[in-house]
């Protein structure tokens, strides 16, 4: 076991914001869900679910009775603007004045487009894989291959609602391409603008509890306490970046995916490795932190950890096998814009982690 890296002191100082939002975690929190919707003041609560979380949905809609506006079954990953319309014209026509978002991202995701457009519309999640939209002020739509995001308060959820019992029959490949998008979520907290003392340990402690948790259900795909791992360091992984934001890997994720329609959580598994090549070298202090959480002190190997811990996974670490052409890695490369990071963001330096990216060479 390495001897923990030591936190740094916050030397000149820091502004770290908390953000508000409750949080119910434990095997069968699924029935929690009409108390704590009650609890909000709600009215009317439109229920939006994936077709997975429908066994889920038909408990929570039952438990609502006369709260119960209507359902939404069934979403699109990176929350396609018609699809967004749709689910906003079905809360305006049933009255909802809350949404309860059962599901992966993508469900969550769509409740988040209802509550961007709409008046005073509150949201309740209850997450069924490690996405960590949850816990974030975070939303995206895509149009015409273009993702748009952005931060408000307005779709951050109020309560989110962990239960692993709901994720013990995800399959191993979805369990898996989650977690990668959790990790990526602990690892770009360290090194955002916003990133601070208290993101960092949110974030370490995070990839601890993800990576620890891989490693148990890869060996037992239905341990509830590989699970619960699971969803604990979702859950703060999903807190770091709400409060750290997005930097390079997230939004160069989010173009991969708009533009190309590459499946979001295995875009995470290929880039990351090689944009921590990369800023890890920047960052020092977290880099040996997440390293030795991961099992070395060697900081220089994070990025290495990182791709050795997808591929053992069987995540996919290439950009190729999710169906990337080169013509639009150079496409890409040229299209990035420009954003603060440790190292400078060029043209050739983008080219170079896409075409490491795409190729799938351990770094």
């Amino acid at each position: 076991m390495p001897r923990p890296v030591d936190a740094a002191p916050p030397g000149a100082g820091f502004v770290h914001t908390f953000l508000p939002g409750r949080v119910v975690f434990g095997a069968g929190a699924l029935d929690r869900v009409a108390t704590e919707v009650e609890a909000l003041g709600v009215r009317r609560a439109l229920v939006v679910a994936t077709y997975s979380a429908r066994a889920a949905a038909d408990v929570v809609e039952a438990q609502l009775g006369d709260l119960f506006a209507g359902r939404i079954d069934g979403v699109a990953q990176h929350v396609p603007t018609e699809v967004a319309e749709q689910a906003r014209t079905t809360a305006r026509e049933t009255g909802a004045d809350a949404v309860v978002a059962i599901g992966g991202g993508s469900a969550i995701g769509l409740a988040k487009a209802i509550a961007l457009t709409a008046e005073q519309v509150v949201i309740v999640a209850v997450p069924t894989t490690y996405a960590g939209s949850e816990m974030t002020p975070v939303w995206g739509e895509t149009a015409a291959g273009r993702k748009s995001t952005g931060t408000d308060m307005r779709v951050l959820p109020r309560v989110v609602i962990y239960d692993p019992m709901l994720s013990r029959g995800l399959p191993l490949k979805v369990t898996a391409a989650s977690v990668a998008n959790a990790i990526a979520h602990c690892v770009e907290a360290t090194w955002t603008p916003k990133a601070d003392p208290i993101t960092e340990l949110t974030a370490v402690e995070g990839l601890r509890a993800l990576s620890t948790g891989l490693r148990d259900v890869l060996l037992a795909p239905d341990d509830l306490d590989a699970r619960s791992n699971l969803l604990y360091g979702a859950c703060l992984a999903g807190s770091a970046l709400a409060t750290a934001g997005t930097g390079l890997h997230h939004k160069l994720c989010h173009l991969l995916g708009g533009t190309y329609n590459l499946p979001h959580a295995e875009t995470h598994a290929a880039v990351l490795p090689q944009v921590t090549r990369v800023n890890a070298p920047a960052v020092p202090q977290a880099a040996a932190r997440l390293a030795a959480t991961l099992g070395t002190e060697e900081p220089s190997s994070l990025a290495a950890q990182l791709f050795d811990l997808y591929k053992a996974a069987g995540v996919a670490t290439s950009l190729r096998e999710l169906g990337l052409t080169e013509t639009q890695v150079t496409e890409a490369a040229a299209a990035f814009k420009p954003t603060d990071n440790p190292v400078p963001v060029t043209e050739d330096l983008m080219r170079g982690i896409l075409t490491r990216a795409w190729s799938g060479t351990r770094p």
